[in-house]
């Protein structure tokens, strides 16, 4: 049937009961991301098969690693440097609507991933079977990249799914377990993984018929009073979390669907590509493009050996909340943990923390129960012996820590690791009298540990490449995003919010609402405001920071930072904010309030300041890794790229004269520091 065509990423394989199998094993790449070379050969295969159909067609995966993540970013990148975006898009909605055409029933088997643009392909299919392993998550992630699925993902899951299902995933570009899949009807069936081929050409042998409800569902939800109905609801939504002039991409798939949810396949997939065109064009989908790369960057400083930090076995000393959270992420992460502190009394709080995470993330209740058992209190100590990591994570105090660092050093054991979870104090004073100073660092978490993606890795002048190395290699085994850092105060995510928490509460004292504040800041894009943040850090640990970064740069800490004793925060229910459940309550603005017209660029322009000074003092190697390190650590605003890029969009000149009358109007601190001139 395929005389003549030379494939090289496609192995097809008829059988003798007449269904025919498409095994994709991109030949270049280590996982089946979609070019232009594979949807060529897929389009070719299609145009015979039609011809002559087989009794069924399977699609399915020749990596081990998984089904397909979806389409080629970095060629995409390419496409668009060239201004073919549209011919791409366009290319491949036709190549999988020529499969969704096809007269013969067509199964897609899914194991391990299967993201973007693989997910489009499976809904191009009549039916989709899905492995139970774990590994195993579907999902349509575009809106991620500033757009969404324009292979006709948009276009067929409302009609397979229902709109409400189908647009929830779309938005919020989550990726579903078999299991989660099948209970929404993405799948037809879930089975064991050694399996799969069987039930999937059983699918094309036999089909099968969607429950009634499902179906109906996904009738009703896509008529035009639904859509009318349901558009602007899903609107409110997503304003709730994002603004359309930051992220416009869900607001138009919105848009998209309520106009032509209704029409023709072929309208309907000429508005999504029309609409993804335009959207793939915006500051926004180029900026979390490079999200996406600088993110990629920093999976790879682990290096390619998954096992190469050469780590088993971790010891944590200090139960408290960032203490305690490190040890059971690392268990939740497959490692063998021991917990120390002064008594056990101050660890059983850490363990019933972990064991809320761990009902959360393990939903196996076999599995969960050896997740448990790989964490165990250690109020003695004993488990620094066998470690091969020694967190420290006790309260910041220099003699403390180093006393604690000589005990350690003990019993620890040759080759083993030993790191400091400080958030602040200079790693050349922690590594005074180290017994091996090169196997020393800092490995500097972020509260909340299960939520925050980064890791800082703290280096100084002693340290060993081969320990940055093996501790960047154990960020990516517990599923963290290194970032190297040099050792000075703050290291670089602390010192760079310092000055934006600084600049909110000095507004604040000056009797500018909080809520207003906070608004200045959601305003730019930052996902939290300054003054819920300081709550939420706790106004002594911003008061700590403060003071700590004051002395390195030769100021003093504004009277504003005075701490009342009961009056932290969220930690006591009250702080610059009351909190209610977790949750600030923020008192309504008065009626008619302005705030000031410089406010966004107070509490902004001291961050990019920051970012500035630190690229020019070297704590980070490169302006990627710290817009990077700053994204990752802080959420700044994704949409932007980052604090440099940032600079270099609005204009290094122009945001330099503003600070320049800043520091007119307020004083030095808003003196631009030096590197400015050489962005």
């Amino acid at each position: 049937m395929f005389d003549g065509l030379r494939l090289q990423h496609w192995k097809p394989e008829a059988r003798q009961d007449g269904i025919m199998l498409l095994r994709l094993d991109r030949a270049d790449l280590g996982v089946n991301a979609l070019n232009r070379a594979v949807l060529d050969e897929l389009d070719a295969m299609l145009e015979r098969i039609a011809l002559e159909p087989p009794k069924g067609l399977v699609i399915l995966s020749g990596k081990a690693a998984g089904f397909i993540p979806g389409a080629d970013i970095k060629g995409f990148e390419q496409i668009a440097a060239k201004g073919q975006i549209e011919a791409w898009i366009r290319h491949g909605q036709q190549v999988f609507q020529r499969l969704a055409d096809l007269r013969c029933p067509t199964v897609a088997a899914i194991h391990g991933h299967c993201m973007g643009g693989g997910t489009e392909l499976s809904l191009a299919c009549r039916y989709r079977v899905a492995s139970d392993d774990e590994k195993t998550r579907i999902g349509l992630p575009e809106v991620k990249l500033g757009i969404y699925p324009g292979w006709g993902g948009s276009v067929r899951a409302p009609r397979l799914l229902g709109a409400p299902a189908a647009m929830d995933l779309m938005l919020t570009g989550r990726a579903l377990s078999a299991k989660a899949a099948r209970a929404m009807g993405l799948v037809d069936r879930v089975v064991p993984a050694a399996l799969l081929l069987d039930e999937a050409v059983k699918l094309a042998q036999r089909g099968t018929r969607r429950p009634f409800r499902q179906r109906f569902l996904a009738w009703a939800s896509n008529t035009a009073p639904a859509r009318a109905l349901l558009a602007p609801q899903m609107a409110r939504q997503v304003a709730r979390k994002a603004r359309r002039e930051h992220y416009p991409a869900p607001f138009a798939l919105i848009d998209t669907w309520r106009r032509s949810g209704g029409l023709p396949v072929q309208a309907a997939l000429k508005a999504e590509a029309k609409s993804v065109v335009k959207l793939a064009g915006t500051p926004t989908a180029h900026n979390l493009v490079r999200v996406f790369f600088l993110m990629d960057r920093l999976k790879g400083l682990g290096g390619k050996d998954p096992a190469g930090h050469g780590i088993r076995k971790v010891h944590v000393v200090g139960a408290g909340v960032m203490g305690g959270d490190i040890a059971a992420w690392c268990a939740l992460r497959g490692f063998e943990v021991t917990l120390q502190d002064r008594e056990l009394q101050y660890v059983q709080p850490a363990l019933e923390r972990a064991a809320g995470l761990f009902e959360k993330k393990v939903k196996d209740e076999g599995k969960r129960a050896e997740t448990t058992a790989r964490l165990r209190a250690d109020v003695e100590g004993a488990g620094v012996a066998e470690a091969d990591l020694v967190i420290e994570a006790i309260f910041e105090n220099l003699e403390a820590k180093q006393g604690l660092f000589a005990k350690i050093e003990e019993s620890l054991k040759p080759g083993a690791l030993l790191v400091s979870n400080t958030s602040s104090i200079p790693l050349e004073k922690l590594r005074e009298g180290r017994r091996d100073p090169g196997r020393f660092a800092g490995l500097h978490f972020f509260n909340p540990v299960a939520m925050m993606p980064l890791v800082e890795i703290v280096r100084h002048d002693r340290v060993d490449e081969d320990t940055l190395r093996r501790l960047a290699a154990f960020c990516r085994a517990i599923d963290k995003l290194p970032v190297p850092v040099a050792g000075t105060p703050g290291f670089l995510v602390n010192r760079i919010l310092a000055p934006y928490m600084q600049e909110a509460i000095i507004a604040f004292s000056e009797g500018i609402p909080g809520p207003a504040i906070d608004k200045a800041a959601l305003k730019f894009g930052m996902p939290m405001g300054p003054i819920e943040l300081v709550d939420t850090v706790g106004l002594d640990v911003a008061a700590s920071v403060g003071r700590i970064m004051a002395e390195f740069k030769g100021q003093t800490l504004p009277d504003a930072f005075k701490v009342e004793e009961g009056k932290r925060g969220r930690k006591d229910g009250q702080g610059l904010y009351k909190w209610e459940n977790g949750k600030p309550v923020k008192p309504e603005l008065p009626k008619g309030y302005q705030a000031p017209e410089d406010l966004e660029d107070r509490l902004i322009l001291p961050l990019l300041n920051e970012a500035v000074g630190c690229l020019h003092d070297g704590v980070v190697a490169d302006a990627d890794l710290l817009d990077a390190g700053v994204i990752f650590g802080t959420g700044f605003a994704p949409f932007r790229g980052g604090p440099i890029a940032h600079i270099r969009t609005v204009g290094a000149e122009k945001l330099k004269a503003r600070l320049e009358q800043l520091a007119g109007r307020y004083g030095s601190r808003f003196s631009p520091a030096p590197g400015w001139d050489s962005l």
